[in-house]
């Protein structure tokens, strides 16, 4: 129960550290639409409740005690090093902040940061001058931005899995991929054949690493989201 104490109840770091990567990525997305303020919300609630567990109430600890304790007897799974599930569960040894589960969890995360700072400036350039965005990470997929939160989300899983986030990430992915298909039918009505040429040459979520620029794509289609 000592260990209980240290390491959970601490509710200020929670508010802290949904704070600061709620903040950091509304810095990034700067939602405007109904869409928009959709998709970061559920963002947003997976970070909150991926910190609740993580410092606040070890919920799926508590769930999974019974099997944890039995498969892994002397560990104690309430200090919050041996919270770090994969570490354990996959048989790694030594501090879980340098396994190979937790430093893949940074590339994942860096990645997905980047993403969304690399796509944004595009989109607000081209919405300032009333065209389509097609360049830049826009011209690698027709979606970064919702590339860019489910690419952190699956960072935040390979760092600390908990039963709630594990729900939440395929939930927030399809809706992510509903919310893509709906602005793609809005932006075909109004766009027309300029977007079909875009969705014919650009894929929606996988980039496509060629360097190739289709000639008869110019952005001259009002502004594109997403």
């Amino acid at each position: 129960m000592e260990h209980a104490m240290q390491a959970y109840g601490l509710w200020s770091l929670v508010v802290l550290n949904s704070a600061i990567f709620i903040i950091f990525a509304f810095s990034f997305f700067k939602p405007k639409t109904k869409r928009d303020w959709r998709s970061f919300g559920a963002f947003s609630g997976f970070i909150v409740a991926l910190f609740t567990e993580m410092y606040g109430f070890p919920l799926t600890i508590y769930l999974m005690s019974g099997w944890l304790t039995e498969k892994y007897p002397g560990v104690d799974f309430l200090s919050h090093e041996n919270g770090h599930l994969w570490n354990t569960i996959l048989g790694f040894e030594g501090n879980p902040h340098f396994d190979p589960m937790h430093l893949a969890s940074f590339v994942f995360l860096g990645g997905g940061f980047w993403i969304l700072s690399a796509a944004w400036p595009v989109l607000f350039k081209a919405q300032r001058v009333g065209k389509m965005a097609v360049t830049g990470m826009y011209a690698k997929m027709r979606h970064p931005q919702y590339i860019g939160f489910i690419t952190i989300m699956f960072g935040f899983l390979l760092q600390w899995p908990t039963i709630p986030t594990l729900v939440l990430f395929p939930i927030l992915t399809y809706m992510y991929i509903r919310l893509a298909r709906k602005e793609e039918a809005d932006a075909r009505a109004e766009f027309g054949t300029a977007y079909d040429d875009y969705t014919a040459h650009v894929p929606a979520f996988i980039p496509k690493f060629s360097s190739a620029k289709p000639k008869n794509l110019k952005g001259n289609s009002h502004g594109h989201k997403h």
